[in-house]
C-alpha cells in the first residue's frame, strides 16, 4: 500500500520568482501562488477531456508582473480599501487623509498592498488537503493610512476541485482603524467570455455615478439571478448578494468547453464586483467586504478595534460536465 500523500506542495524558483504549487495528486487539479507578487493566484489548472485548462488569467513571469501589475491588477489582494477611493481622500476620527498609490482618473484604486511581497509562513500537505499561508506586516508608513496592521493570506486546496482563500487582518494600531478587504482575480474558461454563461445570486446592484463611485442607492437588477449569456455584454458593477439564497452565489460556465466555476463567498464578502475587460478573454469576479469608496460612504466598512482581527473567506469549486 502506497504511503504517498494525496496532496502536495512544491516550491519552485523559476520565471524570476518563487512559485508555490498546491496540487491534488489524484486529479492533477492545482493552484499556483506567487508570494512576492502580492500573494496572487497566478494559475488554477484542471485536467479535462485530455487537456489542461488554466482558469485564471495571470502573468507569464516576474518581468511581466513588474511591467503590468497595475494594468487590471490581476489577482491582486485589495487592502486596506477596495476599488475606488473618491478623489483619493477620506476623513477618519476628525482627521483628513489623502491615500494614493495607484491613481486612475483622479481616484486611488485597489488599496496599498496589491504588490506587497509576502513572507511564506508554511506549506503543509496531507491526505485531505494542501495549504500555504503567507504574511505581510504593514507598518503604517504611508501618510494616507498611518495605521499598522498584519495581513495573513491562506490558500487551501481540497478534493473535488475546491480552493478556499482566507484573508485575516489584525489591527496593530492603538486606534480603531477603517478596513475593507477584496480580491481581484480574472477567470477564463473558453477562448472568449462571449461563449460563457453567468449566474449571480443578486437582485440589485449599487448605483454608481459617472466616476464609478457609489451614490448610496441601489438599483434593481435581476438579469443574472438566473443563468444568462455574456455574449456582447459589458459589466463593471457591484452586486449585492442575496445572503439567504442557497449557494453558490455565482457560477461562470461554458458549455462549449464543459467546465464551470462556482463561487461560495462567506457573509464577510457581501458584495460581488464583476468586470468584463475590453479584450473579453476573461472576466473579473471580485469578492469585496464592502462597497467601493467605503472609507467615505461607510457601506460595509469594517471598523476594527485595536488588537482585534477579522477574517474574510471565499471558496471556488471547479466542476466538469
Amino acid at each position: 500500500m502506497s504511503n504517498a500523500l494525496s496532496f502536495s506542495c512544491t516550491r519552485i524558483h523559476q520565471n524570476g520568482w518563487e512559485e508555490i504549487v498546491l496540487k491534488d495528486e489524484h486529479t492533477n487539479f492545482s493552484a499556483t501562488i506567487i508570494p512576492s507578487g502580492g500573494a496572487i493566484l497566478n494559475k488554477l489548472e484542471i485536467q479535462h477531456k485530455g487537456k489542461t485548462y488554466n482558469l485564471v488569467e495571470g502573468f507569464e513571469n516576474a518581468a511581466d508582473w513588474r511591467e503590468n501589475k497595475t494594468k487590471g491588477c490581476k489577482s491582486a489582494k485589495l487592502s486596506p480599501f477596495v476599488c475606488r477611493l473618491n478623489n483619493s481622500t477620506y476623513s477618519w476620527e476628525g482627521e483628513e487623509y489623502k491615500c494614493e498609490k495607484f491613481v486612475l482618473n483622479g481616484h486611488a484604486i485597489h488599496g496599498l498592498l496589491f504588490d506587497a511581497c509576502h513572507e511564506v509562513e508554511f506549506c503543509e500537505s496531507n491526505n485531505f488537503y494542501v495549504e500555504c499561508k503567507m504574511f505581510f506586516r504593514y507598518d503604517g508608513s504611508h501618510p494616507g493610512y498611518p495605521f499598522p496592521y498584519d495581513m495573513n493570506v491562506r490558500y487551501r486546496l481540497e478534493s473535488e476541485g475546491r480552493l478556499t482563500i482566507t484573508t485575516t487582518v489584525h489591527n496593530r494600531s492603538e486606534r480603531t482603524i477603517p478596513i475593507s478587504d477584496g480580491w481581484h482575480p480574472y477567470f477564463k474558461i473558453g477562448e472568449s467570455i462571449d461563449t460563457a454563461t453567468l449566474q449571480i445570486n443578486a437582485k440589485k446592484q449599487l448605483e454608481f455615478n459617472s466616476e464609478l463611485i457609489p451614490t448610496g442607492k441601489t438599483i434593481q437588477d435581476d438579469r443574472w439571478y438566473n443563468p444568462a449569456a455574456l455574449n456582447g455584454v459589458f459589466l463593471d458593477n457591484s452586486y449585492v448578494l442575496e445572503q439567504q439564497d442557497p449557494l453558490p452565489h455565482c457560477t461562470l460556465s461554458d458549455k462549449t468547453v464543459g467546465l464551470a466555476l462556482h463561487f461560495y463567498p462567506e457573509s464577510s464578502y457581501p458584495i460581488l464586483q464583476v468586470y468584463t475587460p475590453p479584450h473579453r478573454r476573461s472576466i473579473a469576479i471580485e469578492n469585496l467586504s464592502s462597497a467601493p469608496d467605503a472609507f467615505n460612504n461607510k457601506i460595509g466598512l469594517v471598523e476594527l478595534k485595536s488588537t482585534e482581527s477579522r477574517a474574510f473567506s471565499t471558496m471556488i469549486r471547479v466542476d466538469s460536465f
